[in-house]
C-alpha cells in the first residue's frame, strides 16, 4: 500500500498548503532560515501592527517571484544552491516562478531571549546530517560548521536582549516559499527577518467562499 501511494508523489505535490510559520525579526540569512549564514540587523525591531498589515496584505494574490538560490530549481541542468556554493550566481540569471497567496492570518507574536534563541537555534543545527560521500563535499555537510561558526559570532557580540518573533498562518498554492516570505516581511517592516520554524498543518484544494464578513477557506 505505502509503495502504490508513492507514486501520487506528483498529486500531492501540486495541492495547495497551509503552513503555520514563524517569522523571527532582527536576522536574515542566506537560505532564509535558521540554516544559513546570518545577518544580523542591529536594532530591535518595533512592530506597527498597520504596517504589519499592509505587509501581509501585499503578498496577498499572485506575484512572479525568483527562485531562492539555495533551492533545487536547476539552471542548465545543475541546482541552484550548487551555483551559490560555488560563488557563480553571477554567471546566471536567477529563474522566476509564480506564487500565489490565498491567505495570510497573524496568529501572536512573543519575545525570546537572545540567550534562549541561541539554544534553539543550535538545537537545530545538531539535527544537520554529516556525510562523507566524495560527491556532497562541496556542500560541506550543509556548511553547518561555518553556519555554527557564524551564528556564535553573532550571539558573542549580544548583550542579553529581546527579539520578536511573529507566528502566521499562510495558505497558498503549490511553490510558494516560505523562507522567501519571511525575508520579504522582514523587508516591508524594515529590518531583517528569516523563518525560525515552518510546519506545513494542511494539504488540499482550498475554495473561496465569501460571506458578510469576508474570505475565508476550505479544503475540498
Amino acid at each position: 500500500m505505502k509503495r502504490d501511494e508513492c507514486k501520487n508523489q506528483k498529486k500531492y505535490t501540486d495541492l495547495d498548503k497551509e503552513y503555520e510559520i514563524e517569522v523571527l525579526l532582527g536576522i536574515a540569512s542566506d537560505t532564509g532560515d535558521v540554516l544559513g549564514i546570518p545577518e544580523y540587523a542591529s536594532s530591535k525591531t518595533n512592530i506597527n501592527k498597520s504596517v504589519l498589515a499592509d505587509a501581509l496584505r501585499g503578498e496577498l494574490g499572485s506575484h512572479m517571484r525568483k527562485y531562492p538560490v539555495f533551492s533545487s530549481k536547476t539552471v542548465n541542468g545543475k541546482p541552484l544552491f550548487l551555483y551559490a556554493l560555488e560563488g557563480k550566481l553571477n554567471n546566471i540569471k536567477v529563474p522566476e516562478h509564480l506564487e500565489h497567496i490565498y491567505n495570510i492570518q497573524t496568529a501572536g507574536s512573543y519575545e525570546i531571549l537572545s540567550s534562549k534563541l541561541s539554544d534553539k537555534i543550535y538545537g537545530l543545527l545538531d539535527y544537520v546530517p554529516r556525510t562523507d560521500e566524495p560527491s556532497k563535499r562541496l556542500g560541506e555537510d550543509f556548511r553547518v560548521d561555518s553556519i555554527r561558526a557564524s551564528w556564535k559570532e553573532i550571539f558573542k557580540s549580544l548583550h542579553e536582549r529581546n527579539f520578536t518573533v511573529l507566528r502566521l498562518k499562510v495558505i497558498c498554492a503549490s511553490g510558494t516559499y516560505m523562507r522567501s516570505l519571511a525575508g520579504r516581511i522582514g523587508v516591508s517592516l524594515n529590518t531583517k527577518a528569516l523563518a525560525l520554524s515552518i510546519r506545513r498543518t494542511r494539504i488540499g484544494k482550498y475554495v473561496h467562499i465569501w460571506n458578510n464578513i469576508g474570505c475565508w477557506f476550505k479544503t475540498v
